[in-house]
Parts: structure tokens; sequence; C-alpha cells
């Protein structure tokens, strides 16, 4: 028997998921950090500093960037962890991988990319001193097992970072809605000329876990000292969790 999992609101195979999420992004990759600009007003440069100063990054250490997409969290930790240190790039989209391995190369940091499916990384236990996920989380079918891989791959007194669309506060409900189902497809239609694969991303954060139920998760995950950032009213939050 299939099993049935979300794509924005509709219902959909497993299976097929995985496919429609790659159309998605194959779609956007080439406007993706435009369009990012544009349907925050800039904001999510300042949720992904605040990360990278969370990740707390040093000379030598080796990080993993899941779901890196166009490299801004890959590039500054490169140029942290120095010519001693080991900053892997991976994506699971070849498009938006693409675009995040040039960047980095036009920057002259020359780091390991690699296409894989974080449910299944391919590193050996224990190798990562800090693991990161920014705005990819609520895409991946299987999170609890994704969240258990990235736990697997951390050593020790390791840190994961998830950084993730989330519950807004009450108050900005209302206009946060009319924002997401009607400005955004249209400036997706505008700017990346889809406004489908827009509504999808705004559909995809209503059905992505709250602050709490995803801080849930990573405890479930053997992930241990688990709190929460709420960035901007909740539109976005960073979760923490370290291993030990």
């Amino acid at each position: 028997m299939t099993n049935t999992t979300h794509f924005g609101y509709k219902t959909v195979n497993e299976d097929e998921k995985v496919k429609e999420v790659a159309k998605v992004f194959h779609s956007v990759a080439a406007k993706y950090d435009v369009m990012n600009d544009l349907m925050s007003g800039g904001l999510h440069r300042i949720w992904k500093a605040f990360t990278i100063a969370n990740a707390a990054v040093r000379p030598g250490m080796k990080v993993l960037d899941i779901a890196g997409g166009t490299g801004d969290l890959a590039k500054a930790f490169a140029k942290q962890a120095g010519p001693t240190g080991e900053v892997w790039l991976t994506d699971i989209n070849e498009s938006m991988l693409r675009v995040g391995r040039d960047r980095l190369l036009n920057k002259g940091l020359v780091t390991p990319t690699l296409l894989c499916d974080a449910e299944k990384l391919p590193f050996p236990d224990n190798y990562f001193d800090r693991v990161s996920v920014a705005f990819g989380l609520r895409n991946m079918t299987h999170k609890d097992a994704a969240l258990a891989e990235m736990r697997r791959v951390l050593k020790p007194g390791g840190k994961l970072l998830v950084l993730e669309f989330s519950k807004v506060a009450e108050p900005l409900q209302k206009p946060y809605d009319v924002y997401s189902f009607s400005v955004l497809p249209w400036l997706g239609k505008k700017i990346a000329n889809d406004s489908e694969s827009y509504r999808y991303l705004a559909e995809s954060i209503r059905m992505h876990p709250d602050q709490e139920t995803l801080k849930t998760m990573m405890q479930a995950a053997g992930l241990e000292r688990v709190q929460y950032y709420n960035l901007t009213a909740g539109v976005a939050a960073l979760h923490t969790g370290i291993k030990l």
C-alpha cells in the first residue's frame, strides 16, 4: 500500500511529493534569491545572519549545510572554518545546488558540494561539529527521519540549527494570510513567471509543524537542550539542539 503525505494542501503519494517538490525548485532556482528578498523585504538575510551567529563556527570545524540552496550559510561557514575546516554544501535539487556551487566558486571558495537526500545522509556517524538546514525541512517527506540523520552525523557536543518558517503571532495571522496567498503568487508570476510554485511555498509553510511541535520532534530525535527563537513575530524561527 502506497503511503501518502501532503504537498501543500494536497494529499499525494510520497514518491509523487518528491517529484513535485523537485519541480518547484527547478522552476524557482534562477530567481530564488531575488524572490526571497522581495518576499521577505530582505529579512531572510537577517534571519540567516542570526543563524550564522548562533552556529559560532570556529577555524578547523566540520560543517554540513543541508538543503543549502544558493549557498548563503555555506559561504559564511566556509569563511569562518577557514582552510583547516571542512564545509559541505548539499541539496537534493540539482538546479539549486548548481546555483550555490557557482556562487561559492565566484567568491573564491572551493568547498565540497554534494547532491544528496537529507533522509539518507552519506556521511559517517559523529563527523560534523555543526549541521544546519535553512528553509528546507518543511519540504522533506519524513522530517523525523531527516532529524535523526542530522543527529547521527553530529559529533557529541555538536549543534543542529534549523531555520524555518513557523507560526506567526496571532494578531498578524490575517494580514499574513492575505500576503501569503494573494501577494506571493502575484510576485511569483511577475518575477519568476511561476505563481503556482509560490502558492505551494505558502501552503507548505502552513503545513509545517509549529514551534513547540518541532521542538518536540527534535527532542524525539535524541537532541538535547532544544530551544527556539522566534524571528519577526514567528514568521520564522530558529531551533537549536545539541547532541550529547
